[in-house]
């Protein structure tokens, strides 16, 4: 069958799922014209762990993993079913490639997840699981760990890297209205090496990229970016799927490869 997609996914604020903007009437777009997906996984920065765990859970919750928001996003649920069988066929890929891999049978779906697939595949009728991300990840590691998954697609797996292109929360403000600089700036740095697959530029981007320090305070919000071009395996262009930026200083930046024209 034909390999399925990657995508990256900047997930913004929890507020995504109620303010889809131009980023979620583009992934709705876009998961209309999906076909062959078996299911879903998804690498959120919101599920750390000592190794490498993965969802096993045959009808994972939906997390609320966030407070001080509206209301309504407590109300909202994302009932897709989970897919133990591939999530055990993940951990083997894993541990073939040098991670300590387990599963995890009582994991439910954090926001990074449930939010941008709200949007992508609302009628949450395709499974979904979750691989999480080591403590330990760094740049070089996380492109490993998505060069380990990249077998899936083959199955009709389509691998999600959830984060954020930028995600300076310290700068986070509600009224904000106009993107910061720096934010544009750095985002225009990652989109010229992300069209150009230049992943060994993009794994040194804490030392190349302007402001990237400033840009990612930590680091687990960009590296679902680079476990998505490991699992591209450079083969095939990125296709940007939005570039706004939310409250000022979070660029929702999102790529995707691999889709059907």
């Amino acid at each position: 069958m034909t390999r399925a997609p990657v995508l990256f996914i900047s997930h913004g604020a929890p507020t995504f799922a109620l303010e889809p903007g131009k980023l979620g009437a583009r992934l709705q777009a876009m998961g209309k014209g999906l076909s062959g997906v078996e299911a879903v996984l998804v690498v959120s920065p919101h599920w750390q762990t000592e190794g490498v765990r993965v969802m096993a859970d045959k009808a994972p919750a939906t997390l609320h993993d966030f407070g001080g928001f509206p209301q309504p996003l407590y109300e909202l649920q994302y009932p897709a079913r989970g897919h133990p069988q591939f999530a055990v066929e993940a951990t083997r890929l894993l541990a073939d490639a040098g991670f300590k891999a387990s599963l995890d049978d009582g994991r439910g779906l954090d926001h990074g997840a449930w939010v941008p697939l709200l949007h992508l595949l609302p009628a949450a009728d395709i499974p979904v699981f979750q691989v999480s991300m080591p403590h330990t990840l760094d740049a070089t590691g996380a492109l490993h760990l998505g060069r380990a998954l990249a077998p899936l697609r083959q199955r009709g797996v389509l691998i999600v890297g959830s984060g954020s292109m930028t995600h300076n929360l310290h700068e986070f403000r509600l009224s904000a209205t106009n993107e910061a600089a720096y934010v544009r700036e750095f985002a225009a740095w990652v989109r010229q090496a992300v069209l150009a697959d230049a992943a060994d530029t993009l794994a040194d981007y804490r030392r190349l990229a302007p402001h990237a320090a400033r840009a990612h305070p930590t680091e687990e919000h960009f590296l679902p970016l680079l476990v998505a071009i490991g699992a591209n395996e450079g083969k095939g262009t990125a296709r940007i799927i939005a570039d706004e930026t939310t409250y000022g200083v979070l660029s929702m930046e999102s790529y995707a490869w691999g889709l059907a024209d």
